[in-house]
């Protein structure tokens, strides 16, 4: 299979949506980026329609239909009869027009094709009677039963799609031309491989849109009807049993669009529960006027059907039909070699991504598959990461951040724009002397503790870091820093509780007074005692001075 998607990994944001919409899960992550398992997609090009970031792209072939244009050999365009939809009030002479500017040789409606394929398979019917016939006109459909339902293979009509069968003729009638399909799908990128040389390239809608844009040519709006129609009703839903004669006795005729339901009656193929049936089976919802493209850019089924049931008409075209070997086309199995794991293998898988109970298998869909094991079985193939199941994520951060909360030191309230009290841990329970968290929560803040900070940080948005505040009605210090999450608006507050580190200093501090008032004391003490030995030292010498001035007179009278 060539690359008919890619992908641009800039764009891709894990948002797991396209792995969502993929009805066979053929994209695998790796990396937080999505791949296209190109040996499983079926090109139904839903991963392209849902990408909300435009990451999916359809390659662009128009480079290479430029080349063959140059080649001097003719290029016929076989043109899908839903181009009536996609360009409103233009029909195929504007589009033959514009188209021959561009330099093709010649524009013709695949709808000539899906006439000699309608009467293929009532040849199918009323000649081979076999039991189940599925149409082949949709190459999404054909690699969904080649790929993933390969016991319903012999039930696939063997018969060449309308494209084929087209470029088929016009390759008969017109010596050494080329052919190039448009039209608004994907998958027909892809079945050029499978179409044995008769197309040589496929362009969407969107892409001549762009070329004729580039080229500066514009379609004129001009619709010419005709009643040689009627194979142009392939493209809506039950579009081909609208041509059919379905007139074989005992036989079913039913219409089937959308890739799901296609699997659901598929599987009850496989259960043995359908027979003696015409299946038409289209891959997206409202047939090909729902194509990816048309989908994407240009999507309004009742618009669209009515431009299509109104361009058709009555009868089939004139065409000269191929004989049964001609129109034959043999579909082979294309191998999957996706391992399946056992139940052991599941289990383990399981309980990594924290499923150890039934009743844990949320089976969500977040992560874009239906249930758990298949999300284990995915994993298990490569083809998803653990870390895509939204509620294993989410209980693995509410763990990881509780554990923190839980186990911290410091005390933490945290409020929402309401000052309501939304959680609280043990350490700020303890500070605030409260016996459990449901005695505070959801009631408001005051309760616990002044909200006029809280108030100052929710107006402002600016923290407050580590402000020692004493908390009277608890008699506590705490460092009190308050913080804002600007987009959650919720407050967070910590407090760290710092009670015996102040009581300490205050004890510290009186010590510090204490020995301060003991010094004074001594001091004051010592002056006192020095005043009064000087003083007791002053009356001594006094007297000893009289004294001796005494018995000096005495000795100088004798």
């Amino acid at each position: 299979m060539q690359n008919s998607l890619t992908l641009k990994k800039s764009n891709c944001k894990n948002c797991y949506k396209c792995i969502r919409h993929c009805p066979v899960k053929s994209i695998r992550f790796s990396g937080n980026q999505a791949h296209i398992i190109n040996e499983e997609c079926i090109l139904c090009g839903q991963c392209f329609v849902v990408c909300p970031q435009n990451a999916k792209e359809i390659t662009d072939s128009t480079e290479k239909v430029r080349v063959l244009l140059m080649s001097g050999d003719p290029v016929v365009v076989s043109l899908a009869p839903s181009f009536i939809a996609n360009y409103d009030g233009i029909g195929i002479d504007a589009m033959r027009s514009g188209l021959q500017k561009l330099g093709f040789y010649d524009v013709e409606e695949t709808a000539l094709g899906a006439t000699m394929v309608k009467t293929e398979y009532e040849r199918l019917l009323h000649e081979e009677k076999r039991d189940i016939v599925i149409s082949s006109c949709c190459h999404s459909i054909n690699l969904l039963i080649q790929k993933h339902f390969q016991n319903e293979l012999p039930h696939l009509a063997d018969v060449l799609t309308p494209m084929q069968a087209h470029c088929v003729d016009i390759k008969r009638r017109i010596p050494n031309a080329k052919t190039v399909f448009i039209g608004p799908c994907v998958s027909k990128k892809d079945e050029v491989e499978y179409s044995g040389g008769a197309v040589d390239a496929v362009l969407t809608f969107e892409e001549l849109t762009n070329w004729l844009s580039d080229e500066n040519i514009e379609l004129e709006k001009n619709v010419v009807q005709n009643n040689e129609s009627r194979a142009r009703l392939f493209p809506t839903t039950g579009g081909i049993l609208k041509t059919m004669a379905q007139n074989e006795p005992d036989y079913t005729y039913m219409a089937v669009d959308g890739v799901e339901n296609c699997i659901s009656v598929l599987k009850d193929i496989e259960r043995g529960n359908v027979h003696k049936c015409f299946i038409e089976m289209s891959a997206c919802t409202g047939s090909c006027v729902g194509g990816p493209v048309m989908e994407k850019y240009h999507r309004s089924p009742v618009k669209d059907y009515m431009a299509v049931a109104k361009f058709a008409g009555k009868n089939d075209f004139s065409v000269i039909q191929p004989t049964a070997e001609e129109m034959r086309k043999r579909f082979s199995y294309i191998r999957n070699n996706s391992k399946v794991p056992d139940e052991h293998e599941i289990t383990k898988i399981l309980q990594q991504m924290g499923k150890f109970r039934k009743e844990q298998e949320l089976n969500c869909g977040s992560c874009g598959y239906d249930t758990c094991r298949e999300k284990a079985i995915a994993i298990y193939q490569g083809k998803a990461e653990i870390s895509m199941c939204l509620p294993y994520l989410k209980d693995k951060a509410e763990s990881f951040s509780d554990t923190i909360a839980r186990n911290s030191p410091n005390g933490l309230v945290v409020l929402n724009d309401m000052l309501e009290v939304q959680q609280i841990n043990k350490a700020a329970l303890r500070i605030m002397n409260l016996r459990s968290a449901s005695d505070i929560m959801g009631d408001q803040v005051v309760r616990i503790l002044d909200p006029v900070p809280f108030l100052e940080v929710q107006s402002s948005g600016k923290g407050i870091y580590n402000n020692r505040t004493y908390l009277a009605d608890y008699k506590r210090y705490v460092d009190q820093t308050i913080v804002l999450d600007p987009e959650s608006r919720m407050l967070i507050c910590i407090m760290r509780d710092v009670t015996d580190e102040e009581s300490a200093r205050e004890k510290k501090e009186a010590i510090s007074r204490q020995t301060v008032e003991v010094a004074d004391k001594v001091v004051e003490k010592q002056m006192r005692i020095v005043q009064e030995i000087a003083s007791l030292l002053g009356e001594t010498a006094a007297e000893t001075k009289i004294a001796l001035a005494k018995l000096k007179e005495s000795i100088t009278n004798e």
